[in-house]
């Protein structure tokens, strides 16, 4: 049987690996055709984005924790995992679609679906524990703003 402390660190991981596959195609272009895009004024500093985002995915991680490890998860909700792994592969892929293939249009209406799937994870964590679901609101309202932001990317460029 794998403990509690193993879960935990796994959960997080998990979700940090995630994090560094999409940086994997963002880091190549931030300096180049990132910066050369014309962006709004509410665009936060470069600076903020690795900080914010990795402690969103350690959040997510320990939200993955709670509810891997709530006895009877699956029967309260057995899709529930199954959604937080959507949204996580969705995650990914909106760095693939904005950063990778330069698209930022296509990317709207990705983080449309991502931000969609993220609110069920949320919902169906929130039949098991209550505090699973919480850590996930920073990550509803970055990647609204995040959504913002790329709307505002599509609207100036």
């Amino acid at each position: 049987m794998i403990s509690h402390q193993l879960k935990l660190t796994a959960s997080i991981l998990l979700c940090l690996g995630a994090g560094f596959l999409g940086s994997v195609f963002s880091a190549p272009v931030i300096g180049t055709w990132y910066a050369q895009l014309n962006k709004p004024f509410f665009n936060p500093p470069g600076w903020i984005f690795g900080p914010v985002w990795t402690l969103l995915y350690v959040l997510m991680g320990i939200s993955l924790y709670l509810v891997w490890t709530k006895p009877g998860a699956r029967k309260k909700h057995p899709y529930a995992v199954k959604f937080f792994f959507t949204q996580l592969g969705l995650n990914v892929l909106w760095s693939v679609i904005f950063f990778g293939l330069q698209n930022p249009l296509a990317a709207l209406l990705e983080i449309l679906l991502l931000q969609v799937a993220i609110l069920i994870t949320a919902r169906s964590f929130q039949s098991i524990s209550h505090r699973a679901s919480l850590l996930l609101y920073p990550y509803i309202a970055w990647v609204f703003f995040a959504a913002l932001l790329n709307l505002s990317i599509v609207i100036l460029n």
